[in-house]
């Protein structure tokens, strides 16, 4: 990979993350309230629901410009010489890393983000931790499963895919992943949202997951299922569907 495919995938990356943050914060809000321990209606209903925006916005740009610049990064250096059977193992490593470094710019904004839309206490190594471990299972998933239906699209067709059909794959890839991992989103938000010296509040998923089966049972850990899904859906649509639009315009 050459510095000019770098930077075009730093720039398309960086531009895709600041439109799909900003036109999907409000599901995102409503989201977070659904999965409160508080429950929605304490947790603000839908008041605010832009509240903590200024610091995804200030966010979104460098994260999504790492995560790309990484993905595609680690892709280009696997793929030389590797056999086309370990695609899906080399889109799960590439993404898994790109999740890692978009995480240590993400979490600062995160913190911000959270404390805004439902006031909690919580510590930026805690949140950081709880953030890697529920995206990078969410991106194993995701991308994987997008580049596999662009490549089976492309070959039914006879010819690559166009970016509104990498952004139909992003849709249907996003929307499966958020259903398979919301239980871990769910976990990452009670971690999150507990007060300080509470159990869930040692950061551990297994025993904030096992916590909400205890009280809530499964209705609990799909807490905000629907909003997640339409979320990421569409996010997944514009996101990746951008990214493939703008890397083409920039190439």
């Amino acid at each position: 990979m050459d510095r000019g495919d770098f930077l075009v995938s730093l720039t398309a990356g960086g531009i895709a993350g600041v439109c799909v943050d900003l036109i999907l914060f409000p599901l995102d809000t409503v989201k977070t309230r659904l999965q409160s321990p508080q429950g929605f209606k304490k947790a603000g209903g839908f008041r605010g629901i832009y509240a903590g925006v200024p610091s995804t916005a200030v966010g979104s740009f460098p994260n999504a410009a790492a995560f790309f610049a990484t993905y595609e990064f680690t892709k280009a250096t696997l793929r030389k010489d590797a056999s086309p059977y370990l695609s899906p193992l080399t889109h799960m490593l590439a993404a898994s890393l790109g999740e890692v470094v978009a995480c240590l710019i993400r979490v600062p904004s995160e913190v911000v983000k959270q404390r805004a839309q439902v006031s909690p206490s919580s510590s930026t190594l805690r949140i950081l931790t709880n953030t890697v471990c529920e995206e990078i299972p969410f991106s194993l998933v995701q991308f994987p499963l997008w580049e596999s239906l662009k490549d089976l699209w492309s070959w039914k067709q006879g010819h690559v895919v166009d970016s509104w059909q990498s952004a139909v794959c992003g849709a249907f890839a996003g929307g499966f992943a958020a259903a398979v991992t919301t239980p871990l989103d769910v976990a990452k938000t009670r971690i999150m949202l507990a007060k300080t010296g509470s159990r869930t509040a040692s950061g551990n998923v297994l025993s904030a997951l096992h916590q909400v089966w205890r009280t809530q049972g499964i209705s609990g850990l799909f807490a905000g299922v629907v909003p997640r899904i339409s979320a990421i859906s569409l996010g997944g649509f514009i996101f990746l569907g951008m990214y493939d639009k703008i890397r083409r315009l920039l190439l």
